[in-house]
């Protein structure tokens, strides 16, 4: 017991000194996995001596990551991105094995060994790409985009070859194991989507009446261990039964649920791969070898950059996308690890072989945080940022300028022009021009806050602004220069929250509209006619609730910057707005009621 709480002692304190450091640095959470591995395991301080039983358990990480990624993928889902999934994804992971094939055979490797060894190379790293998409919030970009569909194109491959490979290695292939590919894959499906269906659904709707949520999570576990048990009982890989268990779960109502519950659990166990990994470095072989193992490495990631680059290209993403995907996916895959593995167990690769490959993966995963780093400050240091090319605006007097069309001033303008009243409308966002241009609208390409673009706009003549500047800091500065250069313009001001209602009112604007204010109440209105009020006493209850809380605004603004007061304030106004409304719905009550 003692030696287990020494080693979670050692696990969590190395993570929590190294992964905060590289995080600062720019280098993102798992290099300092890695790195914090290496320091505690046998090239290092030697604090933890087992790093392959280490691995073992923390490839339960790794299984657990495909439960997920299973979860994720849904037939509609897959269809709408299938371009990018197996044109994107398929090339690259062909065009790599093929390349690095070659590089095998001229190597003097047999045409089985180096294919399976071409594959694992090909692949990329599902758990650290993804992680370094999500922490810089990258995910949802074009180039995140087609990060995820190779990485998805790639796990995909990844789960039939790993029954396929130890069948290609054997020397002497059995009935059996076609068997097995052929009769026990489709048969376990079909029963996993019974069980699912008929079994598992009203389990979990029993355990979530209970709302137990730690049984929830033992239930999530017990499928995915289940599932994973009986794959490796026939000999195949826990992985894949733990990808199809997500799969088969993934349109049921529960999915996000089962996320949110193990998704904690994969964040600590993947770190704990990578902790591992990190102690299978052998610094003496580094050591002895330096030219040859960091010259490998780099041409390994030189040979799947400039691939995935070129497949981006092929697919019409721009030069920076398809850099960006390129430098995020270039990295070796942990799945590379299971497969070196299989090929060593099997005895189809020399020992130092596969040891030299793997410590080419494992520096491919250190490095490449620390190419992601360069760039993005490269980028920044030679990048010139061009002034916008604003439109000209000549010779407009208008009486009304409108700060921003969105969705917010495009009511104003609407209204305006129904009435025939001439406004200049100004907005910075070029792709919504672009759009209201077809549909119409004259809008004018500028920034509002700026002085020159305010004048040129014609605010000398001007007699009221409407601010409906989305960006709440652009908002006051156009406020504040408005206020400085033309006082005698009425400023209509849309606030995104009361916060900003409050800095507009320091700034002195008096007309001040909370976006969303009056839509919400008039939507809870038609809410109240809707549960049989009648329509005279909806109506006055929404009023009363839009006066009382324009005062409480007021009265608010002026001790704002007292959170104690502030706080006071908003109680007695809470219990003040329940006096006011009780009155009248207990009498709409009893009417209804009637």
């Amino acid at each position: 017991m003692t030696n287990y709480i020494d080693q979670a002692l050692v696990f969590f304190g190395s993570s929590m000194i190294m992964v905060p450091i590289f995080q600062k640095l720019g280098f993102g959470t798992v290099l300092g996995y890695l790195i914090a591995g290496i320091l505690v395991g046998p090239s290092g301080f030697k604090l933890i001596d087992n790093p392959e039983s280490i691995l073992h358990f923390a490839e339960l990480g790794v299984v657990i990551l495909l439960f997920i990624i299973g979860l994720e993928i849904q037939p509609r889902r897959l269809w709408t991105m299938k371009e990018k999934l197996f044109g994107l994804g398929g090339l690259q992971v062909l065009l790599s094995t093929v390349i690095f094939y070659v590089i095998g055979i001229s190597l003097g490797l047999d045409s089985v060994t180096s294919g399976i060894l071409s594959f694992g190379l090909s692949l990329s790293s599902t758990a650290f790409a993804l992680q370094t998409l999500m922490e810089r919030n990258q995910l949802n970009t074009v180039f995140g985009q087609g990060s995820f569909s190779i990485l998805l194109m790639q796990d995909l491959v990844a789960i039939p070859a790993l029954i396929i490979i130890p069948i290609l290695i054997q020397k002497n292939s059995e009935s059996v194991d076609l068997m097995r590919l052929g009769i026990f894959i489709p048969s376990f499906i079909l029963a996993a989507i019974f069980i699912n269906k008929y079994i598992m659904r009203p389990i979990f709707l029993m355990i979530a009446s209970v709302k137990a949520r730690e049984i929830f999570t033992a239930a999530t576990f017990f499928i995915i261990l289940g599932v994973a048990a009986i794959m490796v009982k026939f000999g195949l890989s826990a992985a894949l039964g733990a990808f199809i268990a997500g799969v088969l779960l993934a349109d049921s109502e529960y999915r996000h649920e089962l996320e949110a519950n193990i998704d904690p659990f994969k964040s600590l166990l993947m770190g704990l791969f990578f902790i591992a990994v990190g102690m299978g470095v052998n610094l003496r072989l580094i050591i002895e070898h330096p030219i040859l193992i960091f010259t490998a490495a780099i041409v390994y990631l030189t040979i799947k950059f400039f691939v995935i680059y070129g497949v981006g290209r092929l697919f019409k993403q721009s030069h920076e996308n398809s850099k960006l995907t390129a430098l995020n996916v270039a990295q070796g895959g942990e799945f590379a690890f299971v497969i070196f593995g299989i090929v060593l167990a099997a005895e189809g690769a020399h020992g130092p072989l596969i040891e030299r490959l793997t410590m080419v993966i494992t520096l491919s995963m250190a490095i490449n945080p620390i190419l992601l780093s360069l760039d993005t400050k490269l980028t920044k240091r030679f990048t010139k940022v061009s002034e916008p090319q604003y439109d000209v605006i000549n010779n407009e007097t208008p009486e009304i300028i409108i700060a921003g069309f969105g969705r917010f001033g495009q009511i104003f303008g609407r209204m305006l022009r129904a009435q025939k009243i001439p406004f200049v409308a100004v907005d910075h966002d070029a792709d919504q021009i672009q759009l209201l241009t077809r549909f119409g609208h004259k809008v004018y390409y500028g920034d509002a806050s700026r002085m020159d673009i305010l004048e040129s706009a014609g605010a000398k003549n001007a007699k009221f602004v409407i601010l409906a500047i989305d960006d709440p800091e652009q908002s006051l500065l156009t406020v504040r220069n408005i206020r400085e250069k033309f006082p005698h313009i009425k400023i209509f001001a849309r606030a995104r929250n009361r916060g900003h209602a409050f800095d507009l009112m320091d700034e002195g604007v008096t007309h001040i509209k909370r976006e969303t204010f009056d839509s919400s109440l008039n939507f809870a209105g038609d809410l109240l006619r809707a549960m049989g009020y009648e329509a005279e006493r909806a109506d006055t209850l929404v009023n009363k609730f839009r006066q009382h809380d324009e005062l409480m605004l007021k009265e608010q603004y002026k001790v704002r910057k007292d959170d104690k007061m502030f706080i006071s304030v908003a109680h007695q106004a809470q219990e003040q707005l329940n006096a006011v409304l009780s009155d009248e719905s207990n009498q709409s009550f009893v009417e209804f009621n009637k």
